[in-house]
């Protein structure tokens, strides 16, 4: 009888590039990189619709896309987006419509139901879980389930969610698949922690802590003099920047507290997101702060060199459920964090570990300012601190060092 060849690996995931979202970014460069290492790649996602919450000009018209690669194939499919994240029921039915979709087109990707080395599912959306362990199965291959952010725990921590039904019926499928799956991975030891302590003691040894990373041949220290700050006529005066979602899980009233203290600093509010409209209105009134909506990718670099300090303020409760992947982004150029969240989880070890900022407590105003103030009363210190995270992220945040990581838990899990 002829044998045949694996189909390789199968990536399940929201987003993939063009798609902007930085899950999309993450799992285009993890696939690059296993791509490198020799393996053949069939990577199903959405069409690209992050940015609007609908799907961009250009890829309307068909559910379901194809195209081939060097070291592969894309299948894009219907997201089922919608742009009011205030109606969960509706946001739930997405999920499961594009999780069925992806999974049927999981299947068939290389060829039906053709055994793979193994199956990559990405969360959120949590209901890929469960789609990745129906393809894994039916392919005859491992499951590898990436955790980006431990669903429902943000979403409760925040009050996204109430109803103890959904709250219930989302912690079911969240252990569900973290059993059902060959590994777990996920991004910090504070999430590592979290997905364990919903394990039984057999498995746990299958969660594994795999950082994001950051390409950072791509994102360089540059001139805080960019186009970008001549644009919006921020003049020579140091920038504060909070550059990202700008939706409740970020404590983003700190930031307008901090504009009163420092009326002489600027303050750019760059991004998109659900609680954008009530912080403008709380912004009302201060001419040094500035909003901006979403910048494209090829000027991150550009807008990265525009902030002189870098914020990353979020709620109490959500640094053991996610990590800021946009610290890794923030260090490469070469400036200064300064980080409101929990005590003794990934974000204020690193800054620690590497010298590259300060960190304070959650949702604590005084606090906050005062870190900010030891960074503006001392440029110099802000500067050297740049450069010891970008000299951190260089030596411990590499794709390759990612891939490689991935390569050596797919050759684990097919070998034992």
């Amino acid at each position: 009888m002829i044998r045949r060849r694996s189909a390789g690996i199968v990536v399940l995931c929201p987003h993939f590039a063009p798609d902007n979202a930085p899950t999309g970014t993450v799992i285009t460069r993890i696939v690059e990189e296993l791509a490198a290492l020799g393996h053949q790649v069939h990577v199903v996602t959405a069409l690209p619709w992050y940015r609007t919450h609908a799907i961009e000009p250009g890829w309307t018209g068909r559910w379901v896309r194809r195209e081939i690669t060097e070291w592969g194939t894309i299948t894009r499919v219907h997201p089922f987006p919608g742009d009011d994240k205030s109606n969960l029921t509706r946001r739930a039915a997405g999920f499961v419509a594009y999780s069925m979709l992806a999974g049927i087109q999981g299947l068939r990707a290389a060829g039906w139901f053709r055994r793979a080395d193994v199956v990559i599912a990405m969360s959120p959306p949590l209901t890929l879980g469960l789609t990745g362990r129906i393809v894994a199965t039916l392919r005859r291959a491992p499951l590898i389930f990436n955790i980006q952010d431990v669903f429902p725990d943000a979403a409760v921590e925040t009050g996204a969610i109430t109803d103890r039904r959904i709250v219930a019926a989302a912690r079911w499928l969240e252990r569900l698949s973290y059993r059902r799956a060959d590994a777990v991975t996920v991004l910090s030891s504070d999430l590592a922690d979290n997905v364990r302590s919903k394990l039984p003691a057999k498995l746990r040894h299958q969660v594994f802590e795999i950082p994001n990373f950051v390409d950072a041949e791509v994102i360089v220290p540059a001139d805080r003099h960019t186009a970008y700050r001549e644009q919006l006529g921020l003049g020579a005066s140091p920038v504060v920047l909070y550059a990202g979602n700008v939706g409740f899980s970020q404590s983003l009233d700190l930031i307008i507290a901090a504009a009163q203290e420092f009326p002489d600093v600027q303050f750019l509010v760059n991004g998109d997101g659900a609680a954008q409209t009530s912080l403008k209105d709380a912004a009302i009134g201060l001419p040094n702060v500035v909003f901006r909506g979403y910048i494209g990718p090829d000027r991150l670099p550009e807008l990265l060199a525009t902030g002189d300090i870098h914020v990353i303020p979020l709620k109490a409760g959500l640094a053991r459920v996610s990590v800021p992947s946009k610290m890794y982004s923030i260090m490469a150029a070469g400036r200064p964090v300064l980080a409101a969240i929990d005590e003794k989880t990934a974000v204020p070890n690193i800054l620690r570990d590497s010298g590259g900022g300060i960190a304070v407590p959650p949702d604590d105003r005084e606090a906050f300012i005062v870190g900010l103030r030891e960074l503006l009363a001392d440029p110099a210190a802000a500067a050297s601190m740049g450069s010891d995270g970008r000299r951190w992220v260089v030596e411990h945040a590499s794709p390759d060092a990612v891939g490689r990581a991935y390569d050596s838990l797919i050759t684990t899990l097919k070998t034992g």
